[in-house]
């Protein structure tokens, strides 16, 4: 009869075998020594924690999976190996079940509901422009997963969410666009009936309106257009209605002028005729005292004509000097116009340069980097927030926040560092002998000093931040084309967060 050894006992002997088997305390090892001395079978606890744990990370897609953790949840508070293993079991089951429905939901898509879906995004293609090249990209990629069957249902649902985003913002921009394009040619036929005699203001008009027009078309390039053809029809009203007042004046002096030559022409005639008359009297003297009279009047006579040559000589040197006054007017005039009319190379806002400016400038640098093998790089920076800032403080306080910016960051940069207004609240920085990453350090100390000056708006200060891409230009690179991987680099930093500076 095998006697029961007490459990304390188990427990002491279980604690000398680990000791002279040399194994580690842990519970499992512990446990087995325990069940060979007591001569029970070694099965493991059963792990309901771990249990638990993977439990929580299941998740239920439908009702048949919800009710099946519920049994699996059970199961595993009962300790019950077969119940855990039925719940997952029938928890698999359900997501097959489901995965098979999406699939009879997916054959739904016929080929040919596919090839009419393809043809219908390729006729919408046209209406959006080609110069957004992430929607361009995005189509290609629906149009190619429509065109290799079978079409998952899901992918192209979620490729066609994305796709509609991003067309709905392309249409809208083409509509602006339109809309804006629209307003030029109002402004230009409005223009035409206004315009003076001088060719050489339609010209400047029609040539910048060109530029402006030459793809990529953009709103950006709209608006300043719009801006700088209201300036030259602003100089231009002013310069007619000068003109007309100086072509009146002119009349006017020139009638002054001629009744002025008649009246000396009237007045010499009275004067030659006094004194023919005086001279056939003396002819006709006889005494010295009868003399006296007859000298009078020719003394009076000659001192009256003296006088009215006098004033007729004032009364011209008067008239010449309006003359040239006005002459000079109308040579400062049309100055003003024909620089406005050639879109001058600074913005009449912030005194940076304009985008006439900063082409000159950028082939200027591209030109110098080239030929000293240095790095050129160029900076995009758009304010944040800045439509929030003008819906709330008024378009005076945007237009203020930008001169501010646009200070700070003269006062920032290098001497030969350029700054230019790309358009709206967007500038470009040109940093010649300067690596990207030093571009970015600069930036990154210029968000600092906005930090540290505050743009004042009445009482308020409020804080301008900026998102900024930098670029390298490439050996072979364009500085258009610089500009552009700069811009989407800004995108990318405006998309992380705003105030950041990202390099592309």
């Amino acid at each position: 009869m095998t006697v029961q050894k007490h459990p304390s006992e188990i427990a002491r002997e279980a604690l000398m075998r680990l000791a002279a088997s040399h194994l580690a305390p842990t519970p499992a090892n512990y446990q087995a020594c325990y069940n060979e001395i007591a001569n029970l079978p070694n099965v493991a606890p059963f792990p309901d924690q771990p249990l638990r744990k993977i439990a929580m990370t299941l998740t239920a897609r439908n009702a048949v999976q919800e009710q099946q953790l519920k049994r699996l949840d059970q199961a595993i508070a009962r300790r019950s190996w077969h119940g855990v293993q039925g719940a997952l079991t029938a928890f698999i089951a359900a997501a097959k079940d489901e995965k098979a429905v999406a699939s009879d939901v997916e054959q739904v898509l016929s080929p040919e509901f596919s090839t009419r879906l393809a043809r219908f995004i390729e006729s919408v293609l046209p209406a959006l422009g080609n110069e957004n090249e992430g929607v361009t990209g995005m189509l290609g990629a629906l149009l190619q997963a429509l065109r290799q069957p079978p079409v998952d249902v899901s992918v192209i649902q979620e490729m066609l969410g994305n796709y509609s985003h991003h067309a709905l913002f392309a249409a809208e921009e083409q509509a602006e666009i339109k809309d804006s394009l629209l307003k030029l040619l109002h402004l230009i036929i409005q223009n035409i009936g206004e315009l003076s005699l001088d060719d050489s203001w339609l010209k400047g008009q029609v040539d910048g309106l060109l530029a402006v027009v030459a793809p990529p078309l953009t709103l950006r390039h709209l608006d300043e257009m719009e801006r700088r053809l209201r300036d030259v029809m602003v100089k231009q009203s002013e310069a007619k209605l000068r003109s007309v007042e100086a072509q009146e004046e002119m009349r006017q002096m020139l009638a002054a002028f001629i009744e002025r030559l008649a009246s000396m022409n009237e007045s010499s005639t009275t004067f030659q005729g006094k004194i023919e008359a005086s001279a056939r009297d003396i002819e006709q003297i006889r005494k010295v005292e009868d003399l006296a009279p007859l000298l009078a009047d020719v003394i009076a006579a000659t001192r009256s004509m003296a006088e009215e040559t006098a004033q007729s000589r004032e009364l011209l040197q008067t008239l010449q000097v309006k003359v040239l006054a006005t002459e000079a007017e109308l040579v400062q005039l049309h100055l003003e116009l024909d620089s406005a009319s050639a879109l001058a190379r600074h913005d009449p806002l912030t005194d940076a340069l304009n985008r006439k400016g900063l082409d000159e400038a950028l082939t200027r640098e591209i030109a110098s980097m080239r030929r000293k093998e240095s790095p050129l790089s160029v900076c995009l920076l758009d304010i944040d927030n800045f439509k929030k800032l003008n819906d709330r403080l008024g378009h005076e306080a945007g237009d203020n926040a930008l001169v501010h910016l646009a200070n700070v960051a003269r006062d920032s940069m290098r001497p030969t560092d350029t700054l230019a207004r790309y358009g709206g609240e967007e500038f470009v920085i040109l940093m010649p002998d300067t690596p990207m990453e030093s571009g970015i350090e600069a930036m990154t100390r210029l968000q600092r000093e906005l930090t540290r000056a505050f743009f004042l708006s009445g009482n308020e200060k409020v804080l301008i931040t900026f998102s900024a891409g930098v670029a390298q230009l490439a050996a072979d690179e364009s500085g258009a084309d610089a500009i552009r991987r700069a811009d989407r680099a800004m995108y990318l930093a405006k998309r992380a967060g705003k105030n950041r500076v990202m390099g592309a």
